[in-house]
C-alpha cells in the first residue's frame, strides 16, 4: 500500500474526526489507530506483515474509532482466515510453511532441519496473502454492525 494512501487516509480520518465531534473524537480516533497498528506490530517486527497492512490498520482504527476497533480487529482476522483458506483451496498459496510448522509443533519424529531445507524463501509470493482486502472487508463490516 502507497503511504499517500495509508497516512494520508489515517490523517483525514483523523482531521474528519475534529471536524466533527473536536478533541474528544480526534483522541478516540487516534487511541483506536494506536491500538489496531500494535495489532500488527509483532507479525510485522517477525516478518510475517508489511508495513503497508500496519499502517492501513492504523487508518482503519482511526476511521471506526474506539467503540469498534475491537469489532473491526475481530472481523478483519476472521476475513483473514477465509481468504488464506480460499487461497489455499483455489492453489494460489503454498501451504508448505504451515504444513512444516504443524509437523515441528506436533510431530516428534519430524526432521525440523531437513524440512526447512525444502522450503522456498520465506519473501516468496506463494507465501502471502494480501491483507488489505480482510482488513478493508473488517473495516466495512464493523461500520454497518
Amino acid at each position: 500500500m502507497p503511504n499517500w494512501l495509508t497516512l494520508g487516509g489515517a490523517a483525514v480520518a483523523l482531521v474528519g474526526r475534529l471536524g466533527f465531534g473536536g478533541w474528544p473524537c480526534l483522541i478516540d480516533g487516534f487511541a483506536a489507530a494506536v491500538v489496531a497498528g500494535f495489532f500488527l506490530l509483532i507479525p510485522f517486527l517477525a516478518r510475517g506483515a508489511g508495513g503497508g497492512d500496519v499502517k492501513m490498520l492504523f487508518a482503519a482504527g482511526a476511521i471506526v474509532g474506539w467503540d469498534r476497533v475491537l469489532t473491526m480487529l475481530l472481523m478483519t482476522s476472521l476475513a483473514g482466515v477465509v481468504m488464506g483458506v480460499l487461497m489455499l483451496a483455489a492453489g494460489v498459496l503454498d501451504g508448505s510453511r504451515l504444513r512444516h510448522f504443524m509437523r515441528s509443533a506436533f510431530d516428534w519424529r519430524y526432521d525440523r532441519k531437513a524440512g526447512a531445507a525444502t522450503l522456498a524463501p520465506k519473501d516468496s509470493a506463494c507465501f502471502r496473502i494480501p491483507f488489505s482486502v480482510p482488513i478493508a472487508a473488517g473495516v466495512f463490516g464493523a461500520l454497518i454492525g
